[in-house]
Parts: C-alpha cells; sequence; structure tokens
C-alpha cells in the first residue's frame, strides 16, 4: 500500500484530484464553466477509447453517439416536455441502441471498412439536422433547454464562500455535476478494462483470430465494447445539453468533432483511458487559447486567431511524431525509468 502511493502516478492522480475538486475556488467562473465543457470533452475522448484504444476497432464518427444522445435529450425535453432525468436517460438508451445497431457491422467488417461506417453515420445525421430546422434546429442548433438542476436563487453555502449571484452558483453546480460524471465514468472505464473484460479487448486487438482460436466469443466482446461506448457517450452527450451547452451540429456532431475526439485518444496514448481523459481537457484550453489570442505571428504578421486551425493540427502532428505512443505512454516510460534509477542508487547504500 505504501509502495502504491508513493509511486508518482498515484501520487500526481491524488494531486490532480484535489485541484479539480478546489477549482471553483482557484479560477474566475468564466474559465470555471469553461473546465466544465472540457471535462465533457474528456468523456467524450474516454467513451473513444473504450472501444477503439482497447479494441482496436476504429470508429472515425464518435460523434453520433453524443449526438443521438444529445439531441434526444433535447427534442424529448423541448417537444414533449419531459423532465431533464428522463430525457437524459432517453438519449442514453438511444446511443446505446445505436451502439449496439454499428457493433453488429463490426463483427463482419474490419479495418477501413468498419471506420468507413462509423465516419458515414454522423454525415448522415447531420443532414438530417439540417433537413428538419424546425425540430432538429438546423446549424444553429436548439435553445431554451430545461436545466439538468434549477438555480434560480442563491445558495446560502455558496454565498458564504464568497460566489456571488446565481449565474456564479449555476456555473459552479453544474461544474460539479460535469466532475462527478467525469470521475463516476472513468472509474467505471478504468474497472471494466483492469477485469477480465479488457484483458479480451486487449486480446482482441492484437490478433482476433488468436482469441476465436481459443474459444472465446470475440463477437459478443466487440458488440458489448460499441454498445456500452454508445451508452456512456450518450450520457454524456444528453447530460452535456442540459449543463453547459446547447445541442447544435458543430458542438456534438460534426465532423470535426470526431476528427478532435480521435486526435485527443492518439495524442493522451490509445489503451489507456488516462491519457485520453487528460488529453480531452488540455486540447480544450490550447484549442480557445489559440482562437482568442490577438497576438500576431512574426515576420508574417497574420493574427494567430485567424490561422489557428493550422496551428493547432501542426502542433498536433509534431506531438504525434515525436510521441508515437502518446503522451501517457511517454510519460510512464519516464518514470518507470526514473524510479528504476533511484533503487539502483539505493541498493549500493543498503
Amino acid at each position: 500500500m505504501t509502495h502504491r502511493v508513493s509511486n508518482p502516478r498515484y501520487l500526481v492522480g491524488i494531486v490532480c484530484l484535489i485541484v479539480l475538486a478546489s477549482a471553483p475556488l482557484l479560477l474566475d467562473v468564466l474559465t470555471l464553466r469553461q473546465l466544465s465543457s472540457a471535462l465533457f470533452l474528456g468523456m467524450f475522448a474516454m467513451s473513444w477509447d473504450y472501444v477503439s484504444g482497447y479494441t482496436g476497432q476504429l470508429s472515425f464518427g464518435h460523434s453520433m453517439f453524443f449526438g443521438i444522445g444529445g439531441y434526444t435529450a433535447a427534442v424529448l425535453n423541448l417537444n414533449f416536455g419531459y423532465s431533464p432525468v428522463l430525457t437524459i436517460l432517453a438519449g442514453t438508451v438511444a446511443a446505446g441502441i445505436a451502439g449496439l445497431l454499428v457493433g453488429v457491422p463490426a463483427l463482419r467488417l474490419r479495418g477501413p471498412y468498419l471506420a468507413l461506417i462509423t465516419l458515414i453515420v454522423p454525415l448522415v445525421l447531420v443532414q438530417i439536422v439540417n433537413i428538419f430546422p424546425d425540430t432538429l434546429g438546423g446549424e444553429g442548433g436548439l435553445q431554451g433547454l430545461d436545466p439538468l438542476i434549477a438555480v434560480d436563487e442563491p445558495i446560502g453555502i455558496l454565498s458564504a464562500i464568497g460566489f456571488e449571484g446565481t449565474f456564479e452558483h449555476r456555473v459552479v453546480v453544474y461544474y460539479y455535476v460535469a466532475l462527478a460524471l467525469f470521475l463516476a465514468i472513468y472509474a467505471l472505464f478504468y474497472v471494466f478494462t483492469r477485469s477480465y473484460v479488457g484483458s479480451i479487448f486487449t486480446a482482441i486487438r492484437e490478433d482476433e483470430d488468436a482469441v476465436r482460436a481459443v474459444g472465446v466469443n470475440a463477437a459478443k466482446f466487440k458488440v458489448f465494447a460499441f454498445t456500452m461506448s454508445g451508452v456512456i457517450g450518450g450520457l454524456a452527450g444528453a447530460t452535456l445539453v442540459h449543463t453547459v451547452s446547447n445541442p447544435a451540429p458543430g458542438q456534438i456532431l460534426e465532423l470535426f468533432v470526431s476528427v478532435e475526439v480521435v486526435l485527443i485518444g492518439f495524442l493522451g496514448g490509445m489503451g489507456t483511458i488516462t491519457g485520453p481523459a487528460a488529453a480531452g481537457i488540455v486540447w480544450y484550453f490550447v484549442k480557445d487559447a489559440l482562437q482568442t489570442s490577438n497576438a500576431a505571428i512574426p515576420i508574417l504578421g497574420t493574427p494567430i486567431g485567424e490561422i489557428w486551425q493550422v496551428l493547432f493540427f501542426f502542433v498536433a502532428l509534431l506531438v504525434l511524431f515525436a510521441l508515437p505512443k502518446g503522451v501517457l505512454p511517454w510519460l510512464s516510460d519516464l518514470s518507470r525509468t526514473v524510479m528504476e534509477r533511484r533503487e539502483q542508487r539505493a541498493e549500493p547504500a543498503s
């Protein structure tokens, strides 16, 4: 137990948890609101890593799960008056069914063929949103959803520690909703991927034929991975639209969102859960810093904010070239090397 606590990985994890729990006391309210959105991006990345990072079934259209969850919740709330709790549940189930339907082709298709299937689905969904703008809001998205938790009056304990006004109180409450969901999803994926199920997922990724040869039903595990990934993605998407963002194609459904999630998974470290979760948060703030920067590039004189996408993806490519396994595996290797050297230095003294 002592060895585990002294392990740098666990120490870093504990520090990060304390910082996240204390964030409302450390950040201004607008940055805290951004951190809530960043946590949701981390959830999206974890749900992608669960199916693509562990089983090797590459999904290039993972935004379909966020979109189905978010739009199902929004339509049921706005058009039928169901409460946010019920609509989030319905969005989660709908995305899970979508994961099941996408998982079935995974039984027969591999590699680029499966990736193409996952890529086409969100493209079709975006067109459907644009075809029915009265119901689905078109490119502008839907507005006026009921909040998950109504904060219409100041909360005593938040007022006592310095938060003023209902807006600040609402941001703090939704931040803790996002953080609780983020930690719950992380714990769920962590347990599954460190269990027998995770071992089978990894074996499928390494050699699916060998898995079948020893009598394991690989198809069942692949469908399960897609379904659970869809459930979690839908849960995150449905909760997002009732807390910190409105459902719009650019937020949860467009191809750009899917590309972002794939890059986050690669940068964080595929098949680690922790890497994509952390990379999602960092990704959000780096992108926002580039988007809002007024600084000009030397010699060119072009504002960074005008060409942020070029710079952003260029930096991402550099990181991928330098660290092809991702940032977290690189940090793990570095930590292991440091610990081994420390033990080697301690041995002569003992």
